[in-house]
């Protein structure tokens, strides 16, 4: 009998349950769309309908709410640094299950099942997971993306720009584990903006604060 239960062991205590559920925390987290939430709330519509379609910050602001972007923009941020501060509670090793539900945080807010896997472009919630795994990147992360969109306003610029900042500040600081998860996301980034990007290239793309009229996937 003794022995039937050395067998068995593993599946009294797997292995796998707290990555798992890092990943799975992490996405339910990050999978909260709450410019969407938040445009309801206050009666201003279905985001999807508005401007671009998309459900961050930046479209949320094509409704002339200013108040109401800032507040979308704060909450994406705050569920990525949650999600990763959270993680090491559920046993494991703190570091892995940090990074763990980092990729999941930043997957909920991109593809939410709630939403048939159609969600936003991740930079806010990026910018939260960056915070959760140490200061020096959120500051790197917020000193480029705003000098970016002050210099040329584009949001997509700055938001691209500060997320490929990220694996490069990783590197100097000889990080591997941070630059290879962060290379990652910020590949996912521009996958996300490849729109954006096109547009850029064409001088289409729409400035913040501009009067141009919001073309599909923009912001």
């Amino acid at each position: 009998m003794s022995g039937q239960g050395k067998d068995f062991a593993i599946f009294d205590h797997p292995l796998w349950l707290a990555p798992a559920l890092a990943l799975f925390c992490g996405y339910l987290f990050g999978s909260v769309p709450f410019g969407i939430l938040l445009t309801r709330a206050v009666g201003a519509g279905d985001l999807r309908q508005i401007g671009s379609g998309n459900i961050g910050a930046t479209n949320v602001l094509r409704t002339g709410r200013k108040g109401l972007a800032a507040t979308t923009l704060l909450l994406d941020v705050a569920k990525g640094f949650a999600a990763v501060k959270l993680a090491p509670l559920l046993g494991g090793d703190p570091e892995s299950m940090m990074r763990l539900a980092a990729v999941g945080a930043f997957f909920g807010h991109c593809y939410p099942v709630w939403l048939k896997f159609r969600g936003g472009k991740g930079v806010a919630t990026l910018l939260g997971i960056a915070a959760a795994l140490g200061w020096i990147y959120a500051l790197v992360f917020a000193l480029v993306w705003l000098a970016m969109v002050a210099l040329f306003r584009f949001s997509s610029l700055g938001g691209i720009s500060a997320a490929v900042a990220l694996p490069i500040a990783a590197f100097v600081r000889v990080d591997l584990g941070i630059f290879f998860l962060f290379g990652a996301l910020a590949l996912l980034v521009l996958w996300k903006h490849r729109s954006n990007i096109g547009r850029l290239l064409r001088r289409e793309e729409p400035k913040v604060g501009g009067s141009k009229k919001p073309r599909p996937e923009d912001g």
